[in-house]
Order: structure tokens, then C-alpha cells, then sequence
């Protein structure tokens, strides 16, 4: 999962859980704002009494304050709409049959669901009615009960709960947008340096990154460029490394074919020539001597020409001095004509190769070699494709595939610790190219790629 959604998600978690939260502050606060407006209320409608009191006592100074109560005429307009809506107000001491002034209770909100109604009853429990004196001066004056109505109050906090959560939630939508936003644009840069890894792994170790605002990412990149750095300095040192190797084994194999020409082949010369004089000279009774003699001879030249064809892949390959083009050409005829029963080989040019020389050619040249020699010496391959490809344009590289029929594991293949393959690879290494071995349509299919700038 991106990272960017990972926390995008949490951020909407938490937002959830804050917007749980808010909905218990809700419940709970519009719990208390009906106590308040209950006791709210009933000081409004006392204070009112009260006034009402004293004047009834001020003008009527020749009755009895017993004759006063209750305060004549409180139940008035004025009176309701000192009363909160879902509030009840009773006066103290009650007259008979008298019934509470209650506030408007229809329409003071939606009805809210029977589980809010059980659900607050149960937690918050009922609201307490509240009484007020009409003049704390003198008791005799009676007080001020208001009480509220249970559906008022349960439909009063549901449309609280209601205003709140409506804002709420648009603040919810909104942070959590906002900082989805600003997560995407603080990360945004994180892409850049993935991009820059994949071009590492593809072989661009030195890549420039921007200098990003945050310091974290600043570190990151740093790190990355770094590491670049460290890894193109690597590549360039086992590249001159490879290249020196490959110099000394050169040079070895070229002391080795003088050895092998100056010293086996003069020696087999002359066992080759004392054999054939001894096999002239041999006469009557000596036939077998003769017989004896030539094997001999037979034995030896097989050597010989096992000679002479390690002597020509030690030596320099031809593509030095011929070019690349004459030298395949030649290559694949001497494969054609050892035998008849060879498979067919295809030789596919394709692009000018006339200026192709040196390192590069001869590089060629031995991953072709390498390759039809494992095609036709180890495998029962019966149609080889060899196709040498110059691609020019920003590639400017040589392509030499070659591909068989002969079925194959190319694991197998690619993970053998023989020195010819591995040879090769080095030397396409060493001039910074590369060397892929994967399966075909019906056999195995070895693919090296040589920059020309090498």
C-alpha cells in the first residue's frame, strides 16, 4: 500500500475517532445547556414574581400578605414567554386545581431515534426540576418550580447534538482533506527518489536529485546521491579492473599459443614425419610395424588439429585485423564445412559494420564464437539464428544474439561457472555492456549488448 494512502487512511481514522468524540462533548453539553435553560427559566419567571409581589403589596398595604399569595395575575403572556421552550414553571404554594405554565413544546426540534432516547436516559440519567424563591427577603412570598419535559428535553438535546454534528462533520471533511492534500505535496518528492533508485538499479548511478524544503527528504536525497557516487566510482574501478584482467589473460593466452606452437606443434611435426618414415621403410614382415606406425600418424594429426583449434582461440581473434564482418563470415564457414550432418546456421547482419574494430569487434567476435561453440558442441541444436545488430541513435551499440532450437534450462545456463560464458560476460562487462541469457521459443537465446562508445 502507498504511502501516501497509509496516511491518508490513519489521518481519517483519527478524524473519526475526534469526530466520536465531539459527538459524546454534543450529547453531553446539550444535556447540561437544558439544565441551564431549565434553572435559567425559573430565575427569569421569579425575578418576575417578585416584582409582581411587592407592587400587589405596596398597593394593597391594608390586606394581609397571607391574601397575597398566589401572586395574583402571574399567569400571564408576559409570564410564557420568560419560559423556555419543553420547561414547566408551578408556582409554590399551589393553588387548587391549578396546573405548571409550561413554554411551546411542539416543533422545538426533530423527534429524535428511540435508542438516543434510551441510550441518554440510561447514561445522563433524568433532569432535576429547580426551584427558585420569589424574594429572598421573606419566605412567605412562595418560590418557583420549573420542571422539564422529558420528550421536550430527549428532542431539545437531539437538535443540539444535530447542529453540532453538521458542523463538525464539515470540519471533519474538510481537515481531512486539506491534510490528505498537504500529505500528497509533502510526499510528492518521495516519487522523485524512487525514480532515481530504478535508474540506479538500471546502471545510472550518478543521478541528480532537487534540493528538497523538508530536511528529512533533504537527508534522504543526499544519502541517495551519495550512494550514486560511491556505486558509479565502484563500476568504474572493476570496469579498468576487468579490463586490466582481461589485458594479462590476453596476454597469457597469446604466451601460451607460442608455447603450445613452438614446442607441440615442432614435437608432433616430428613424431607425425619419424611415423611416416617408419611406416615407408616398413616392409615383409614389418607390416605390422607399419600397421603400429600408422596410428601413429592418425593419432597425431587428430592432435594436431585439435592443436591448431586451440591455437585459433587463443590467439588474437581475426575480427582485429579483419573487421568484424569478414571475420563472422569466415567464422560461420569454417562451422559449416566441418561436417554435414552441422546444424544450419544463419548469419543475420544488420547495420554498417565496415568501421567496427578493436576491443568491440573482437569482443563480438568471441561472444559469437563462445555461443555457436556451446550451440554446436552441447546441445542437439538443428537451426542457430546469429544476428549482429549496429544500432545507432541514442543507443550507439552493438547487439550480438545468438538463438537455437534445442530446448534448455536458461537458469541452468546462466548460473554455469564455465570459463567460456563467463569469460564472455567479462568482457562485455569490462566495455560496460551487458549480457542477458533467456529462454526462446524452442531453446535458449544469448543476447550481449556493446556500447560503441567503448
Amino acid at each position: 500500500m502507498r504511502l501516501v494512502l497509509q496516511l491518508v487512511a490513519r489521518l481519517l481514522v483519527i478524524v473519526a475517532l475526534c469526530l466520536g468524540a465531539a459527538t459524546v462533548w454534543a450529547t453531553i453539553e446539550a444535556y447540561r445547556s437544558v439544565d441551564r435553560a431549565t434553572a435559567a427559566s425559573a430565575e427569569r419567571v421569579s425575578l418576575a414574581l417578585e416584582a409582581l409581589y411587592w407592587r400587589e403589596l405596596l398597593l394593597r398595604s391594608n390586606r394581609m400578605r397571607e391574601q397575597l399569595l398566589p401572586t395574583p395575575e402571574w399567569r400571564t403572556i408576559g409570564t410564557m414567554g420568560l419560559i423556555s421552550p419543553g420547561i414547566c414553571v408551578q408556582f409554590e404554594p399551589r393553588g387548587a386545581f391549578e396546573k405548571p405554565l409550561c413554554g411551546q413544546s411542539k416543533g422545538i426540534g426533530k423527534t429524535p431515534p428511540a435508542w438516543f432516547a434510551t441510550a441518554v436516559q440510561t447514561l445522563l440519567g433524568n433532569h432535576a426540576a429547580v426551584s427558585r424563591p420569589i424574594s429572598a427577603r421573606t419566605a412567605s412570598a412562595g418560590a418557583v418550580v420549573a420542571t422539564l419535559d422529558p420528550d421536550a428535553a430527549i428532542a431539545l438535546a437531539w437538535q443540539h447534538i444535530l447542529d453540532n454534528i453538521h458542523v463538525a462533520l464539515l470540519m471533519a471533511v474538510a481537515i481531512a482533506l486539506l491534510a490528505s492534500l498537504a500529505i500528497a505535496h509533502t510526499l510528492a518528492p518521495a516519487q522523485q527518489i524512487v525514480s532515481a533508485l530504478q535508474r540506479m538499479a538500471r546502471g545510472q548511478y550518478r543521478t541528480l536529485l532537487p534540493r528538497f524544503r523538508s530536511m528529512e527528504l533533504a537527508m534522504i536525497g543526499q544519502a541517495v546521491g551519495d550512494l550514486g557516487d560511491r556505486l558509479a566510482q565502484a563500476e568504474e574501478e572493476r570496469t579498468v579492473l576487468t579490463r586490466r584482467l582481461l589485458e594479462i589473460r590476453n596476454d597469457e593466452r597469446r604466451a601460451l599459443a607460442r608455447e603450445l606452437h613452438d614446442e607441440f606443434g615442432q614435437n608432433l611435426t616430428a613424431i607425425l614425419a619419424f611415423a611416416n618414415t617408419i611406416e615407408t621403410t616398413s616392409t615383409g614382415k614389418k607390416g605390422e610395424v607399419a600397421q603400429d606406425a600408422r596410428m601413429i600418424s592418425q593419432a597425431t594429426r587428430r592432435i594436431i588439429a585439435c592443436l591448431r583449434d586451440t591455437l585459433n582461440r587463443l590467439r588474437h581473434p581475426p575480427a582485429e585485423e579483419l573487421g568484424l564482418e569478414a571475420s563472422l563470415v569466415d567464422l560461420v564457414d569454417s562451422w559449416r564445412s566441418q561436417a554435414a550432418t552441422q546444424p544450419m546456421i544463419q548469419l543475420d547482419l544488420q547495420g554498417d559494420l565496415a568501421d567496427v574494430r578493436g576491443t568491440v569487434a573482437a569482443t563480438a567476435y568471441r561472444v559469437a564464437q563462445e555461443c555457436l561453440t556451446n550451440a554446436l558442441r552441447h546441445s542437439a541444436a538443428r537451426e542457430i539464428v546469429l544476428r549482429i545488430e549496429r544500432r545507432s541513435g541514442p543507443e550507439n551499440s552493438l547487439l550480438v544474439h545468438v538463438e537455437d532450437d534445442a530446448g534448455g534450462d536458461a537458469a541452468k545456463v546462466a548460473q554455469s561457472a564455465g570459463f567460456g560464458l563467463t569469460g564472455v560476460s567479462e568482457r562485455v562487462a569490462a566495455l560496460g555492456g551487458s549480457l542477458s541469457i533467456v529462454p526462446a521459443r524452442r531453446g535458449l537465446s544469448v543476447a550481449a549488448t556493446i556500447p560503441l562508445a567503448a
